[in-house]
């Protein structure tokens, strides 16, 4: 396997998807050693900093890439494989910002209340237990939580020469924020442009479903991945909608505003895919959904909410989604780990 290694100078990173020529053009089967940045650019470090005193807003969520795969169409299925995700640094930061969070007036809800106060947490990481510490700001407590490291942000360009902000979740991937995007997970996501224009970034160290203030334990990330690329036939058509594949169970992933238009689009994509894996007509699809399906949330605070729509693989039977491709890249993972 080709191997790129790519840790990206500040004036490398990207803030859209689409728009943007690409870093590298890789081919399918190549194994990317990536490093991205934290949500904040790295710019909060202390307990004490304010974050609009520190951040620059036009330089927030800044993503690694994006990578041009070659031969890929649109029509296509682009296949990520999330070999590993190890925190690059021995501290993660969250915060409070102002009219930004699902537990206070935002932009999109307008209220008269004050923003809530501008507050910085800093989590140190413990390498050898695992943990990153949580320390109240107004009190003593102090809780050590296990790191459960994700990518917040995995995209393509977008179709219709759309240039889109990468706080943005949508069709095309972007900022989901979903705790799913984890080591071991196989992403696809259906190919817009030539080259598809992938770029992944907003490692989280550890969240909690839905990412209610806004933040998680932003850090950071050394990310190994593998590029793969399924072409599109009518049967492997490419997803409208992201879908991830771990080994016990798959999950598709819907953005939008308001919420319930999420879920839907997750489910409706579920009820697609299920489709697709076992022959069933869309209405049996619908029935069985209704049974066995689980609707964790990612988050409810970008530009678009995300929602998640996930069957455990023990209730079905067995399948091979775009031909077995997650067994075959867990299997290409094995040897480099």
């Amino acid at each position: 396997m080709d191997v790129v290694e790519y840790r990206p100078q500040p004036d490398q990173y990207v803030w859209t998807f689409g728009g943007v020529a690409p870093s590298h053009h890789v081919s399918p089967g190549t194994v990317l050693r990536l490093w991205t940045e934290d949500a904040f650019s790295g710019r909060i470090t202390r307990p004490s900093d304010r974050p609009m005193d520190v951040l620059d807003m036009t330089e927030v969520n800044p993503q690694t890439g994006p990578f041009f795969v070659e031969g890929a169409e649109p029509g296509d299925t682009l296949a990520l494989h999330l070999v590993d995700l190890t925190p690059a640094r021995d501290w993660g930061a969250s915060a409070l910002i102002p009219f930004f969070g699902a537990l206070t007036g935002t932009d999109r809800t307008a209220l008269l209340n004050e923003p809530l106060p501008e507050h910085a947490w800093i989590y140190q990481l413990d390498r050898a237990r695992g943990t990153v510490l949580f320390e109240a700001r107004r009190g003593q407590l102090q809780i050590e939580l296990p790191i459960a490291p994700m990518l917040g942000t995995v995209g393509v360009a977008p179709a219709g020469r759309e240039v889109r902000s990468s706080l943005v979740p949508d069709k095309f991937g972007g900022n989901m924020d979903t705790p799913e995007m984890r080591a071991g997970t196989t992403c696809y996501l259906g190919v817009n442009v030539a080259g598809a224009l992938f770029s992944v970034g907003d490692g989280h160290y550890r969240q909690g479903e839905g990412e209610s203030c806004g933040t998680a334990v932003e850090g950071a990330m050394d990310v190994t991945l593998i590029v793969e690329l399924i072409k599109g036939s009518p049967t492997s058509p490419a997803p409208e909608w992201p879908r991830l594949e771990h080994d016990e169970d798959y999950v598709v992933i819907g953005s939008s505003r308001p919420l319930e238009d999420a879920w839907r689009a997750s489910q409706v994509g579920m009820v697609r895919w299920l489709g697709e894996l076992y022959g069933l007509d869309p209405l049996d699809a619908y029935q069985l959904l209704t049974q066995i399906s689980r609707s964790p949330l990612a988050n409810v605070v970008d530009t678009n909410y995300s929602a998640a729509t996930k069957i455990d693989k023990a209730l079905l039977p067995a399948a091979d989604a775009y031909g077995g491709m997650h067994r075959h890249l867990r299997e290409q993972a094995a040897t480099l780990i």
